[in-house]
């Protein structure tokens, strides 16, 4: 399938929202690295699917949670939430595998590159003082992106482009208006971060740290 690169056509990724793509899964297994139960995914278009927000109640941030594979990568689109961009939830989800994450919330953008449960590369567009060391590629490739696009009002839809046009895949807004499976999930039921000996669990997970998986964690 061929990439589209065109940021326009991914009116998705301008708003709030939290999109990773990973190696090998399936929508199932993507689920389940969430904490989510797959069983309770419908397929559902995009509007439908969003309606699944107004049923819920409660205090806690609760999030939607669209998945499909296109290729062998699969994607995960979340709406009004932020577990996908979370040290626990990127961890489990790249675990064997490796995980592009792109995000943009209320005052935060984010772009991270997991490899089996480390953190290879973590930063906010703009702010160089967040790079992660060591220097990976992907800031020059972003900020680059984001230039080509300043004044338009895309958000972070040039970087999902990006990432895309890397992959080799499209997830344009016609691709994602599809029948996905699809959930919401709060919050709470997120993974938590795994925590190494040297990792005091504040900010991104520092690439090289040692993550365990152990029988506690309920990700082995």
């Amino acid at each position: 399938m061929e990439a589209d690169a065109d940021a326009g056509s991914l009116d998705w990724a301008k708003a709030w929202m939290c999109a990773t793509f990973t190696r090998g899964l399936g929508p199932e297994e993507v689920f389940a690295r969430y904490g989510a139960d797959p069983e309770r995914a419908r397929l559902l278009g995009w509007n439908a699917a969003s309606d699944l927000l107004s049923g819920e109640s409660g205090d806690g941030m609760v999030s939607l949670l669209r998945a499909g594979r296109v290729g062998e990568w699969a994607f995960r689109v979340e709406e009004e939430g932020g577990i996908g961009f979370g040290e626990g939830s990127l961890a489990a989800l790249s675990r064997g595998t490796e995980t592009y994450s792109v995000a943009t919330t209320e005052g935060i953008d984010v772009f991270q590159y997991w490899r089996d449960g480390e953190c290879v590369e973590y930063f906010e567009p703009g702010m160089e003082h967040s790079r992660s060391e060591p220097l990976g590629p992907w800031w020059d490739r972003v900020e680059g992106a984001l230039a080509a696009h300043e004044g338009e009002g895309a958000g972070m839809a040039p970087v999902v482009a990006l990432v895309l046009d890397h992959l080799g895949i499209t997830l344009d807004d016609a691709a994602l208006n599809g029948l996905w499976p699809s959930l919401t999930l709060a919050g709470d039921d997120a993974p938590a971060a795994p925590l190494g000996n040297t990792y005091a669990g504040e900010g991104p997970v520092p690439p090289g740290t040692a993550l365990d998986f152990g029988p506690s964690s309920g990700l082995s």
